[in-house]
Order: C-alpha cells, then sequence, then structure tokens
C-alpha cells in the first residue's frame, strides 16, 4: 500500500522540523496514540490504539528516523505488532518545502500489513489509512501553526 500527499503548514520550515522531532507533538498528532518515548536522537517507540474495520488492537512500534538530509528532507522505517489483530511495517520520505505563507510538508508512504487487519482487505486498509494521515496532519498543522 502506497500513500502520497501534501499539506501547506503556516509556519516556518525549522518550525515545521523542530515539531516533527518533538515527542509530546506528535503523541498529540497520532490518533490514538496513547504513549511515545523517544529513545534516542532516531529511535522512537509508540503505543496505538486503532481501529481498522471491525478489528480494533492496541499497536506497539518502533520507528526509526533518518534525518541526514534534514531540515529539508527525512526519512522513517517503522514496524508495529497488534498481536492476533496483525502488523504492519513501512517507511516514509518526508520533505519540507519553504513557500510564501509556510511550509510545504510532502510525503510519500508505503506499508505492509499482515494478519486478520490484511484480510480486510486494501480498499479498506488504504481508506483507513488516508484518513488517520489527514487527522494527523490536520492535528500536526494545527499544533504547529502560529496562534492568532
Amino acid at each position: 500500500m502506497d500513500l502520497t500527499d501534501e499539506i501547506l503548514i503556516p509556519a516556518p520550515r525549522d518550525a515545521v522540523f523542530a515539531a516533527l522531532n518533538d515527542p509530546e507533538i506528535l503523541k498529540a498528532s497520532i490518533p490514538g496514540c496513547e504513549e511515545l518515548l523517544r529513545h534516542s536522537d532516531r529511535d522512537l517507540e509508540a503505543k496505538v490504539v486503532l481501529k481498522i474495520g471491525p478489528v480494533k488492537a492496541r499497536f506497539s512500534g518502533k520507528v526509526t528516523l533518518d534525518p541526514s538530509e534534514a531540515p529539508s528532507r527525512f526519512t522513517l522505517r517503522g514496524e508495529g505488532n497488534g498481536g492476533i489483530a496483525g502488523f504492519a511495517k513501512g517507511g516514509a520520505t518526508v520533505e519540507l518545502i519553504e513557500q510564501e505563507g509556510g511550509t510545504l510538508l510532502r510525503y510519500t508512504a508505503n506499508a505492509d500489513v499482515g494478519g486478520k487487519i490484511a484480510q480486510l482487505g486494501n480498499r479498506l486498509i488504504q481508506g483507513t489509512a488516508k484518513k488517520l494521515a489527514g487527522e494527523f496532519f490536520d492535528n500536526f498543522s494545527n499544533a504547529v501553526a502560529p496562534k492568532a
């Protein structure tokens, strides 16, 4: 499954990049996130409760960041396990492009799922993934945008 999208965030690129590295902002932005811990500059651990169709599960996962091209671009890889519900693993490339009025955040992500979740069908999984990504970026944009 692949996802690609972009969103204009009304904040400078450095502020957007800093927020993408702030565990509190990320925790508040990730739908269903119960816990987000930073173990190092590159390693995060999360616990997230998700409902995909009739399947609701608590996922525990690890994410590894590669900020070698920061702040204009970075990549991440992650994997999560939801017990009998299944697993997910994948990655994303995020570009931060300075524009008039803010920062254009463009991402390309891919994920593989297995277990009970995979049995739900690609259309349902893809639709849920797009919905969750939209919720994340709405929450993130609201957290980062300067308050009037």
